[in-house]
């Protein structure tokens, strides 16, 4: 799909706790980025990394220490009033009054929200509806993030922040939310997403940026992100059979292999060409390989792989340097 004109503009952020020098701490070092109109945008990290404290920099919950924030075209801290009936945050935890039920809660926050949808509709959008005369205190917490999210929605947001949105969450109801935010995405909303479910970022964003120490140190698509990392085949030789008998593993384009306990992994930047080579030499020579299992790199071995780096990963897209974050 294409995407419209960038609705967030984040330039040179910094953000620090505290005083400033040795005493202070500084929690986002110098991130830049940009979110287009009608896209998913995830921004990942380990617990630590900057990311809520970013987060909170492009909701107007606090005016950076360093830099230039634009969301929808202003500074969404100090021109609040221009932004605020424009977006829908889902923070990670909401702290909902115990005694009112569902659809009271979402009706007090209608009270708040400039054009609000009908609670019921809000309600309905996130498998609520059913449950909409039961006490805050009686749902359960997947349910209570459900209802995070319906007040998120509510004002019918142009731009939508995410932060940890399934969390708690069973994986039908996780699934459901993912349809939901590939709705309002086909529907021209900009969401921004922050989550510890790698397999969420793979499902969902068309963009990403992964932080580690308050800096991003990659960003792009997810497949580009994904690509820079090898992918991976898997199988076991018959007995009486070894790695050693494969072709030059060089000119199957293999980059790195490991033989444990009788199974061969090949790691390959070419899986078309390595795979190919390897079954047609397995069917040259008659020989089975057991268990083959061929695939490319996930998101998590990505992530895992930069955000455990002391060093920026090579052929990493749009790579910057490192930093500590909150």
């Amino acid at each position: 799909m294409g995407f419209g004109e960038s609705v967030i503009e984040v330039s040179g952020l910094r953000r620090r706790y505290g005083a400033s020098g040795g005493e202070g701490f500084e929690a986002v070092r110098d991130v830049s980025f940009t979110v287009r109109r009608g896209e998913v945008f995830a921004l990942l990290g380990t617990n630590g990394a900057g990311k809520t404290s970013t987060v909170e920099l492009l909701e107007g919950l606090a005016r950076p220490t360093e830099g230039r924030v634009r969301v929808l075209g202003h500074d969404p801290y100090a021109e609040r009033g221009a932004v605020r009936h424009r977006t829908g945050v889902m923070l990670q935890e909401g702290g909902f009054p115990s005694e009112l039920t569902a659809a009271e809660t979402a009706l007090m926050w209608a009270g708040c929200t400039s054009g609000a949808r009908p609670v019921d509709e809000a309600l309905g959008l996130v498998g609520l509806a059913g449950r909409r005369d039961v006490r805050v205190k009686q749902l359960s917490g997947g349910e209570r993030r459900r209802l995070d999210l319906a007040l998120a929605l509510l004002g019918r947001p142009e731009v939508l922040f995410l932060d940890e949105p399934t969390t708690g969450l069973d994986p039908e109801a996780r699934h459901t939310t993912w349809e939901l935010v590939r709705q309002l995405r086909d529907e021209g909303t900009t969401v921004l997403l922050t989550t510890h479910y790698l397999e969420e970022a793979e499902a969902l964003a068309d963009r990403l940026a992964i932080m580690r120490e308050g800096r991003i140190v990659t960003s792009g698509t997810t497949a580009g992100v994904i690509g820079a990392y090898p992918a991976r085949i898997r199988f076991a030789m018959p007995v009486g059979w070894f790695v050693g008998d494969l072709p030059p593993l060089a000119e199957l384009g293999v980059t790195r292999h490991e033989e444990t306990h009788g199974r061969i992994e090949l790691q390959t930047r070419e899986l078309q060409r390595t795979l190919t080579g390897l079954l047609l030499w397995a069917r040259e020579e008659s020989v089975e390989l057991e268990g083959l299992d061929a695939r490319t790199a996930s998101l998590e071995e990505a992530f895992l792989a930069i955000a455990g780096a002391e060093a920026e990963p090579v052929g990493a897209p749009e790579g910057l340097a490192s930093g500590r974050g909150k």
